[in-house]
């Protein structure tokens, strides 16, 4: 098996350079488990059909009721991505890139969202303005402010990784410090619970952290190679991350469901992120892969209020299987609509404003930044950019939560 030597441990540049293909795959996965969490909602849930689901959807809720589990496969591919996209970047570009990328669409569907279920507020409602513009910040949880949409509370947990991650990327990114990182971190979710502590908790994240550490060493072996150690750390976080199945199932479901299929798929969902890092998928470069890959945030933001509104009205006059079937398609295109509109341009402008910003930062701080040295002379080598990076845009990689959620 080849792997791409993007570069040393220590961030040292590798002795050649050759083109890797995009990670496609990634994109695949990413829709993937976007749909897994509209199917949940829709077929799943009450939510606007007044009803147990059972009745409305027999025999396929014992399936779409572990759709939820796609929130997972955001985390896991989130850890991948993120380190991937902040590898060779300083602090503030990594900032600039995850505020560009996020902020534009959630702000636009925080509007949307919130204009339909005050119109028609039959499913769902806004208590007052005050929470919309709470939500604004996405941390209305750290203010025990309601999310204006129900998925945005893995936006919250998305943030605190970033936060928790720039550590790193504020230090520079190396393998060395990604595996500290890993460690320690996962070392902190098995220890918080047990203190008692909610601030602790709220960051240590323990339901959570080993899809994101698990995502690091996928990256980590995809760059680099496999090694004993991140098979051990990998193997580490999957043990840890079935243990919390059944918490997850027991709060998205009702008592008695089985856990084994969660499980399932929580084992899939790595096996195909282990294949990615081998190299397994790099044959497949189907463009359509990331189309589908670029309208999952936006579809996964505005999707499930409106959606339930939707059905809400609609349950009377179109049969179950063709409202939801319909209804995915029209949050699809709805979700391109966002992406070509909203999300692109105006991500392009805060990003260019930023780094403006960020110039001005630096240039006050008595101190040139280190990028532009490095484009000055062609001699000094800047540590490669992993597979699938595009230098014009640097944050046109596949993302989780899934940047996804």
């Amino acid at each position: 098996m080849r792997f791409a030597r993007r570069g040393g441990p220590d961030g040292s540049p590798p002795a050649a350079r050759r083109p890797a293909p995009r990670l496609v795959v990634l994109d695949g996965l990413r829709i993937v488990a976007a749909l897994m969490v509209v199917v949940f909602h829709y077929t799943a849930l009450r939510g606007g059909w007044g009803q147990n689901p059972d009745n409305v959807f027999p025999g396929l809720r014992s399936v779409t009721r572990y759709g939820f589990i796609g929130v997972e496969v955001f985390f896991l591919i989130s850890g991948f991505v993120i380190c991937m996209s902040a590898w060779g970047r300083s602090l503030g570009d990594y900032a600039v890139s995850r505020v560009s990328r996020i902020y534009p669409a959630y702000w636009f569907a925080i509007f949307l969202t919130a204009g339909v279920i005050t119109l028609w507020p039959q499913v769902r409602s806004v208590e007052n303005m005050d929470v919309v513009f709470t939500n604004l910040t996405m941390v209305q949880e750290a203010f025990g402010v309601w999310d204006v949409d129900g998925v945005y509370w893995t936006l919250f947990i998305e943030l605190k990784f970033y936060v928790l991650f720039a550590i790193v990327v504020a230090t520079g990114v190396t393998y060395r410090k990604c595996v500290l990182f890993c460690g320690l971190w996962t070392l902190a979710a098995v220890m918080v619970p047990k203190s008692d502590s909610k601030l602790l908790e709220m960051w240590a994240m323990p339901l959570y952290t080993p899809y994101f550490v698990a995502g690091i060493c996928f990256y980590l072996m995809h760059r680099f190679k496999p090694t004993a150690l991140l098979w051990g750390i990998i193997s580490m976080s999957l043990l840890i991350a079935l243990h919390g199945v059944p918490k997850r199932v027991s709060d998205n479901t009702h008592a008695g469901v089985p856990t084994l299929p969660a499980k399932v798929i929580v084992v899939a969902a790595f096996v195909i992120m282990a294949l990615i890092a081998l190299g397994y998928f790099d044959r497949i470069q189907w463009r359509w892969l990331t189309t589908a890959g670029a309208l999952t945030f936006p579809l996964y933001l505005i999707h499930q209020y409106i959606g339930m509104t939707v059905i809400h009205g609609l349950r009377e006059h179109i049969p179950p299987y063709p409202l939801v079937a319909g209804l995915i398609a029209v949050m699809l295109l709805a979700a391109w609509l966002i992406q070509r509109y909203v999300e692109r341009p105006l991500g392009r402008r805060m990003r260019r404003a930023l780094q403006r910003s960020m110039e001005e930062v630096r240039r006050n701080s008595g101190s040139a930044p280190a990028r532009t040295f490095l484009r000055k002379d062609p001699a000094v080598a800047v540590v490669q950019e992993p597979r699938g990076h595009q230098p014009a845009a640097p944050d046109r990689v596949p993302a989780g939560t899934p940047e996804g959620p």
